[in-house]
């Protein structure tokens, strides 16, 4: 809602807002947690198939500040390998 409210506040001085929500990312901080990931997500936790990756949530990043996404604002950029899908 943040990300909405100030979007529309801003949006007159041209400020584009954003949220980037970054998936299971492989880090030093997750590499803990690959033994109980790692079949997760071959099982299709994850739709597609493989950790995320710094560069993966980077490369998102760099978008934004590019402007590849001039006539956006107030969004939420899922860089999680649909994750966020809900699915049955």
């Amino acid at each position: 809602m943040v990300v909405k409210l100030y979007a529309s506040r801003l949006a007159d001085e041209g400020i584009q807002v954003y949220e980037v929500r970054p998936g299971i990312i492989d880090t030093d901080m997750t590499s803990g947690a690959r033994g109980k990931y790692d079949p997760l997500i071959k099982q299709g936790l994850v739709p597609q198939r493989r950790w995320g990756t710094p560069d993966d949530v980077g490369k998102a990043v760099r978008s934004l500040l590019e402007g590849d996404l001039a006539y956006s604002t107030g969004c939420v950029i899922d860089v999680d390998g649909g994750f966020h899908i809900s699915r049955l």
